[in-house]
């Protein structure tokens, strides 16, 4: 048995032996009070929008209470599907260096404290999170639904079947069926509720590129994994031959640590652009979006609250699974362009930053294919 081999056994052995010491009866009235706990990041919540809506509908008179990242809270700000959202900040999804190997686990002691006596029904929404599920369980929520993961399931009252291949909208909609059958069936879009202060301002910024007598194209070349960024003289080849074709202009986003991409970007383009990359909260950069009449990007959250914000899209996907983590919209607005190499998709997002410049799946989207895209889209009537 190899090192990494005997570390997960001896975790699951441990996982297992400490769920033992939560089984509960389930109650069996129907829920009045839900905690639904989601620990990933922005395109993730977005993606859970539409299961949201259908399951307010179906529980009109529940309260549902979402548990995120603070890092994605922003996607569902708003949204008239929830209550209440509460954050966290889940080991493992910071994004930062691992710390002391017990604080995870004082965390939990903490946060398990918080929630205790508040809720009924707790539903685990990504299929791996052991940590989310064993939090359930010693806040001492008595119907804990999930997925049947071997790290996850010993906490859980109830442990559902994961579909590997399926769309993540649609996971999201399965599961919380658990709470109100066939959520999944007739499945919305994801939604964004943009606020008319965010529609005033982007509509603002979005006018300094002058009267509205051509299309208005944002193009997000960020992501977040390098990986699965297009290159800087793709963007500009794309945009100038748009420019050309139909005299567009371009709003580029990005965040703060995106600025020298967008900067690259505005550098070489000689078409009329705004760089707003790290000015726009994310209530703004969804207002942007709506104002445009496209906008083009690599996979993405943003592109995601794109889609959510109603604009017509263009996605590129490489190393990620578009068939699991598309854009859930739709098809005739929100175009997807997969990577032609055969060994995409791979999954695998950790490249160190020596080892980019090898992996091409992204660049193997020609200019071509994105402004072919982005031109029946700017030519349809949907």
């Amino acid at each position: 048995m190899s090192g990494q081999a005997f570390r997960r056994s001896a975790r699951l052995n441990m996982l297992r032996a400490a769920g033992a010491a939560y089984r509960s009866a389930q109650p069996t009235r129907a829920p009045e009070s839900i905690l639904l706990i989601r620990p990933d990041h922005l395109g993730d919540a977005l993606l859970l929008t539409p299961a949201l809506a259908a399951l307010r509908a179906a529980l009109p008179g529940a309260r549902l209470t979402l548990l995120l990242g603070q890092w994605s809270a922003p996607a569902v700000a708003g949204n008239p599907d929830v209550d209440a959202v509460e954050t966290l900040s889940f080991p493992g999804f910071e994004r930062q260096p691992k710390g002391n190997p017990l604080a995870p686990y004082r965390l939990l002691t903490e946060a398990a404290r918080g929630l205790r006596g508040r809720f009924d029904t707790a539903v685990v929404l990504r299929y791996d999170h052991w940590w989310g599920a064993w939090l359930a369980a010693a806040a001492g929520i008595p119907r804990r639904i999930g997925y049947a993961w071997p790290e996850t399931a010993p906490f859980l009252t109830e442990a559902l079947h994961y579909e590997t291949g399926g769309h993540e909208a649609l996971q999201n909609a399965r599961l919380l069926s658990a709470l109100a059958p066939g959520l999944e069936n007739g499945l919305g879009p994801a939604r964004y509720f943009v606020s008319e202060a965010d529609r005033a301002w982007a509509a603002a910024r979005v006018a300094e590129l002058g009267e509205r007598r051509a299309p208005r194209i944002a193009i997000h070349p960020g992501a977040g994994a390098a990986v699965k960024q297009w290159r800087v003289e793709q963007w500009v080849a794309v945009a100038e031959a748009l420019a050309a074709e139909t005299g567009a202009t371009f709003a580029l986003t990005g965040g703060r640590g995106e600025r020298e991409l967008t900067g690259g970007i505005a550098m070489r383009l000689a078409a009329r652009h705004l760089d707003l990359a790290g000015e726009t909260t994310f209530g703004q950069l969804a207002g942007v979006f709506a104002q445009c009449d496209l906008a083009l990007g690599s996979d993405s959250g943003p592109m995601h609250l794109a889609v959510a914000a109603g604009a017509r899209t263009v996605h590129l996907y490489g190393p990620v699974p578009a068939a699991k983590f598309g854009p859930w919209g739709d098809p005739q607005r929100n175009v997807v362009l997969n990577s032609p190499f055969l060994c995409a998709p791979c999954d695998r997002l950790d490249w160190p930053p020596a080892a980019l410049p090898l992996h091409r799946c992204v660049a193997a989207i020609s200019p071509e294919q994105v402004i072919d895209a982005a031109l029946r889209l700017l030519r349809s009537d949907s």
